[in-house]
């Protein structure tokens, strides 16, 4: 029976362990602390500044170092390029060109993702060095490169279109001399080797993305569907793509966000800001940014618009795979 000389103590032996656990509780939060102070930093401090000048009518240096007053246009810079039918043309652009790349990435990333599977290790090993060398090739070393193929006089395409019997040439594409030939001039072409760029660069992300979820299916399961006869495609669709799910949204998400951000590809093979009908979100707000007379508060709009847009378009894709992961 305890006693009243023993009710204190008993009462702090009860309030230890709670007091004990306190630190234990806040330890997770300070160890974010410093990822969120370098997010801060890095991340939402540039984009509140870039929201902020959007706001404003910015056309001089002078201004950004804050030697000369901002005047306050409130959504002056907004209703300009959301009235400009110009800008219909860019939006335009930057969605089918980036539905469009997701879709090839995603496709040949995935089979090649499912290749290396099958193949043995020291291939394997052999396969994914050499496709993960387009990964860590920078994307400027790269564009120039792929400039360099379609050159119109020295290029490897311009090369191997020359090479072809003069008859043959000129009856499938009613050309014989390739020579001087203007790969970057058609919208058509440009964006088609832009994709080209684009897609190759990107795929050994999501192949080797691919291949780690893959590792991670029960060998079970295929062996199972095998011996009941059902084909390699009925396998990925059954088995296989269902329980990938998670791993292709986040994959579409990181793929939407970067193709709608294309800009140093662009900005090489097109040599700069000049080719207007090609222009894409991105390379629109550098243009209108920094293309004299330059107007700061206008790229900054565009920018927070293509930020809106992004935001839109991953939170779409959140909410559609924990509704699945929720069903499931």
């Amino acid at each position: 029976m305890t006693t009243l000389t023993d009710a204190p103590e008993a009462s702090a032996a009860r309030e230890t362990p709670a007091r004990r656990r306190r630190p234990v509780d806040r330890l997770p939060y300070l160890l974010l602390l410093p990822c969120l102070v370098i997010i801060g930093v890095l991340l939402l401090w540039p984009l509140g500044q870039v929201v902020t000048m959007s706001f404003y009518r910015l056309n001089n240096v002078r201004q950004l170092r804050g030697d000369r007053e901002w005047p306050w246009i409130g959504l002056e810079n907004y209703t300009q390029i959301l009235g400009d039918p110009f800008f219909l043309t860019v939006l335009r652009n930057t969605v089918l060109f980036a539905v469009a790349n997701v879709a090839l990435t995603m496709i040949l990333g995935t089979l090649v993702g499912l290749l290396l599977n099958r193949l043995g290790r020291k291939m394997a090993t052999f396969v994914a060095s050499c496709v993960m060398l387009a990964w860590a090739t920078p994307a400027l070393t790269g564009t120039i490169v792929w400039k360099w193929i379609f050159d119109d006089t020295s290029g490897l395409v311009t090369w191997l279109f020359n090479a072809l019997p003069d008859g043959l040439s000129q009856a499938l594409f009613g050309h014989s001399d390739w020579t001087g030939y203007g790969w970057f001039n058609s919208p058509l072409l440009f964006f088609s080797i832009l994709t080209l760029v684009v897609v190759w660069h990107s795929f050994p992300f999501i192949a080797v993305s691919v291949l780690a979820g893959l590792k991670s299916v029960p060998s079970e399961l295929h062996e199972a569907a095998r011996v009941d006869g059902a084909s390699a495609w009925r396998v990925f669709w059954r088995i296989t793509f269902p329980l990938l799910r998670p791993v292709f949204g986040i994959l579409i998400v990181l793929s939407t966000i970067w193709d709608f951000k294309v800009f140093t590809q662009q900005f090489v093979l097109a040599g700069g800001t000049q080719d207007r009908p090609t222009f894409m979100l991105s390379i629109y707000s550098y243009a209108e940014a920094f293309s004299p007379p330059p107007k700061y508060g206008l790229g900054a709009a565009i920018a927070v618009i293509l930020t809106v847009i992004l935001l839109v378009v991953t939170g779409f894709y959140v909410r559609m795979v924990l509704k699945q992961e929720d069903e499931s």
